[in-house]
Protein backbone atom coordinates (compact mmCIF):
# COMPACT_ATOMS: atom_id res chain seq x y z
CA UNK A 1 0.00 0.00 0.00
CA UNK A 2 1.42 3.40 -1.30
CA UNK A 3 1.63 6.13 2.06
CA UNK A 4 0.77 9.42 1.45
CA UNK A 5 2.38 12.42 3.20
CA UNK A 6 -0.42 14.48 4.99
CA UNK A 7 1.36 16.54 7.27
CA UNK A 8 4.07 18.76 6.98
CA UNK A 9 5.42 21.72 9.36
CA UNK A 10 3.73 25.08 9.21
CA UNK A 11 6.78 26.64 7.62
CA UNK A 12 9.39 25.72 5.31
CA UNK A 13 12.87 27.76 5.27
CA UNK A 14 14.06 29.11 1.43
CA UNK A 15 16.85 30.53 0.42
CA UNK A 16 16.85 31.70 4.12
CA UNK A 17 13.27 32.52 4.51
CA UNK A 18 10.81 31.54 6.59
CA UNK A 19 7.80 31.14 4.11
CA UNK A 20 3.96 29.47 5.43
CA UNK A 21 3.27 26.36 3.92
CA UNK A 22 -0.55 26.98 4.15
CA UNK A 23 -0.76 30.29 2.37
CA UNK A 24 -3.12 30.62 -0.42
CA UNK A 25 -1.90 30.70 -4.02
CA UNK A 26 -3.33 31.99 -6.99
CA UNK A 27 -3.84 29.70 -9.95
CA UNK A 28 -1.21 31.61 -11.71
CA UNK A 29 1.00 31.50 -8.52
CA UNK A 30 0.42 27.57 -8.60
CA UNK A 31 1.50 27.16 -12.58
CA UNK A 32 4.45 28.50 -11.28
CA UNK A 33 4.96 26.51 -8.94
CA UNK A 34 3.69 23.38 -10.33
CA UNK A 35 6.19 24.01 -13.53
CA UNK A 36 2.25 24.07 -15.79
CA UNK A 37 0.18 26.61 -17.94
CA UNK A 38 -2.64 28.14 -15.27
CA UNK A 39 -5.45 26.68 -17.98
CA UNK A 40 -3.57 22.75 -16.43
CA UNK A 41 -4.05 23.96 -13.18
CA UNK A 42 -7.76 25.34 -13.58
CA UNK A 43 -8.48 22.06 -15.70
CA UNK A 44 -7.21 19.82 -12.18
CA UNK A 45 -9.24 22.06 -10.48
CA UNK A 46 -11.95 21.49 -12.51
CA UNK A 47 -11.43 17.74 -12.20
CA UNK A 48 -11.28 17.73 -8.28
CA UNK A 49 -7.28 16.75 -9.01
CA UNK A 50 -6.04 19.86 -7.21
CA UNK A 51 -8.27 21.12 -3.96
CA UNK A 52 -9.02 24.56 -4.70
CA UNK A 53 -11.45 26.71 -2.87
CA UNK A 54 -13.25 29.90 -4.65
CA UNK A 55 -13.32 33.44 -3.31
CA UNK A 56 -14.84 36.74 -3.54
CA UNK A 57 -17.67 37.84 -6.04
CA UNK A 58 -15.74 36.91 -9.31
CA UNK A 59 -15.17 32.93 -7.40
CA UNK A 60 -11.32 33.20 -8.02
CA UNK A 61 -9.69 30.29 -7.40
CA UNK A 62 -7.08 29.76 -4.56
CA UNK A 63 -4.81 26.79 -4.10
CA UNK A 64 -3.22 25.95 -0.66
CA UNK A 65 0.48 25.07 -1.01
CA UNK A 66 0.24 22.51 1.33
CA UNK A 67 -2.55 20.57 -1.61
CA UNK A 68 0.32 21.38 -4.36
CA UNK A 69 3.26 20.01 -2.07
CA UNK A 70 1.28 16.64 -1.42
CA UNK A 71 0.11 16.80 -5.50
CA UNK A 72 3.68 16.94 -6.57
CA UNK A 73 4.61 13.71 -4.16
CA UNK A 74 2.29 11.77 -5.74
Amino acid sequence: MDSVITEYPAEIATDGEVEEIDSLLTAGEAANLLHVHINTVRGWSNLGVLPSFRIGPRKDRRFRKRDLMIFLLK
